[in-house]
């Protein structure tokens, strides 16, 4: 199966190289902003960057278009994200490309979803916390898989 890891830059990443293990014989292509850690990223797998988008609506609008030529160009099975707001088109445009998502809130999120979970939880095909306090909050179609760290 080929997946498309996407997630910011700095504690999301991090978390996401946590799940590395867990994907082992998957093939893996990472989608990313520029960081320091690009090499470190280059090293794991196929890795395609694009500048941050913040919450500049405009920024945003360039990262879907780029998410939607990277999402073309590899094909990947499904797609998946711990944040932020770099998983919005993804998760967009995979539900319209008719690929499976799966959303993993962030471990810091412990009594509150994020801005980009509550916006992704509509079109996710699977949505897991890390915390099960967050069930409640969530809604039925959230589960608790365990803590990635």
């Amino acid at each position: 199966m080929k997946i498309c890891l996407v997630c910011s830059h700095g504690g999301h990443l991090t978390e996401l190289l946590q799940l590395l293990p867990a994907l082992t014989g998957h093939r893996l292509v990472i989608a990313t902003y520029h960081s320091a850690r690009d090499d470190q990223v280059r090293a794991l797998a196929p890795a395609h960057f694009t500048a941050n988008a913040g919450r500049s609506p405009w920024r945003l609008l360039c990262t879907a278009r780029w998410a939607l030529r990277l999402l073309r160009a590899e094909r990947p099975d499904a797609i998946v994200s711990l944040g932020a707001e770099i998983a919005l088109p993804f998760f967009y445009l995979g539900r319209l490309l008719r690929i499976r998502t799966l959303y993993i809130e962030s471990w810091c999120r412990v009594a509150s979803l994020s801005l980009t979970g509550r916006l992704v939880y509509p079109v996710a095909d699977a949505f897991w916390v890390q915390w099960p306090q967050l069930l409640p909050i969530c809604g039925r179609r959230a589960a608790y898989r365990g803590a990635i760290l």
